[in-house]
């Protein structure tokens, strides 16, 4: 298996973002890759868009979704598709630093790591301005990831050699903390690059804007996903909501 990066990048109505998206993958230092985008039935025109840079490079591919499934949906079928040994994902309104999959991947490959993740910025919806870095511990495991998802999925790369081909489960919300912490159930730690690599634009349409509601999904995880008891269920989401309470204090 060669070291192709397979970039997974799920795409719902993101006409206004995923030029700049394909764009700084297309910008990568790091020339091994294809980015394998997946329209989830789209009502805008960002499926054209997309094509039109498929005419400039082979490297980007699409696939489009007969009707909306959601993004756990999307993102198994870029997998699916994937051709890879390193699988990185990045949404369709989110960006990458050029630097990015060239430090990432050299990172992995020295620390001889299954799976990892960066730093990176919380951008402005539409100016792209920089409104804050996230900072993540330098490594975690799957008791520490339970208090806490410090893995963004625009920064995570995992090593399809090492682990087979992993998929997200198809739920609506917290599809890939729950895909982490299967991988950290195979593996003993995910370790992080800690520097700012990616841009994370923040959308007030987004589900995950709304902190009521991220909780509730938080819980269905602990207990339908990971199938926990309910004591340790309320114990980690005492830790998820502490750590949240100081982070958005």
């Amino acid at each position: 298996m060669s070291d192709l990066v397979s970039v997974v990048t799920p795409m719902y109505n993101a006409e206004k973002f995923i030029a700049s998206t394909i764009e700084s993958v297309s910008a990568q230092s790091y020339g091994d890759w294809e980015m394998i985008v997946v329209d989830d039935a789209s009502t805008d025109s960002g499926v054209e868009i997309v094509k039109e840079y498929q005419k400039r490079d082979g490297r980007v591919k699409l696939v489009e979704l007969e009707r909306n499934s959601g993004p756990a949906v999307a993102r198994n079928r870029a997998i699916k598709e994937a051709n890879g040994r390193y699988i990185a994902f990045l949404d369709g309104d989110d960006i990458w630093d050029e630097k990015k999959l060239e430090k990432q991947i050299a990172f992995m490959k020295e620390g001889d790591m299954a799976l990892s993740y960066t730093d990176y910025y919380r951008i402005e919806e539409s100016s792209g301005k920089i409104i804050d870095t996230i900072e993540s511990p330098p490594s975690v495991d799957y008791y520490e990831l339970l208090k806490q998802n410090v893995i963004g999925c625009l920064t995570a790369v995992y090593d399809a050699e090492k682990l087979g081909k992993q998929y997200m489960p198809e739920i609506l919300k917290r599809q890939d903390f729950a895909l982490w912490l299967k991988i950290l159930k195979k593996v003993p730690r995910a370790y992080c690059l800690n520097e700012p690599l990616a841009g994370y634009r923040v959308r007030s349409s987004s589900l995950s804007s709304n902190k009521i509601l991220s909780s509730l999904y938080n819980w269905k995880l602990y207990r339908e996903v990971e199938k926990l008891p309910w004591y340790r269920a309320v114990y980690y989401f005492g830790w998820y909501t502490f750590r949240s309470l100081r982070k958005y204090r």
